[in-house]
C-alpha cells in the first residue's frame, strides 16, 4: 500500500479569503480504541469550519483520522484532539467539529467543540 497513516493536516491557500463560506466534511468510518478495554469505538466525525487564509486538503485528513486506528482515546479526548490539531493547522474563523460515537453498552456519545477565532 502507497499511503499510510499520518497526523500531518497538509494545507493549501484559501481561493476567497475576502469573504465568508462554509466547508463541512463528514467521516463515518472513523475508528480508535477504547483506552479502558482495546476494543474498537466507531464514530462519525463531523467537521464545519469557515477557512481564513488555509484550508485543509483532504486526502492528508483522511490519512490523519486513519492514524487513530490503533489509538486508545476516550470519546472527548480524541474529538477535542482533532478540534486543535485542525485550529493549529489552518487557523479558521470558525470550526466546529462532532464526534458521533456508535452505541456502546448502551451509551451513544456525541462530543460537539466549537472555536472562534480571536475567542
Amino acid at each position: 500500500m502507497s499511503t499510510k497513516p499520518s497526523r500531518k493536516l497538509e494545507t493549501f491557500p484559501n481561493p476567497n479569503p475576502e469573504r465568508d463560506y462554509e466547508i463541512s466534511f463528514e467521516a463515518p468510518e472513523f475508528t480508535c480504541l477504547c483506552p479502558m478495554t482495546g476494543q474498537p469505538d466507531f464514530a462519525t466525525i463531523r467537521i464545519r469550519y469557515v477557512p481564513d487564509q488555509r484550508c485543509v486538503e483532504l486526502k492528508s485528513l483522511k490519512l490523519y483520522f486513519w492514524s487513530y486506528r490503533d489509538e486508545g482515546a476516550f470519546h472527548e479526548a480524541v474529538t477535542n484532539r482533532i478540534a486543535t490539531d485542525l485550529i493549529e493547522a489552518i487557523d479558521p474563523r470558525f470550526i466546529e467539529v462532532e464526534g458521533d460515537f456508535f452505541v456502546r453498552g448502551g451509551i451513544h456519545t456525541k462530543v460537539r467543540v466549537e472555536h472562534r477565532k480571536g475567542q
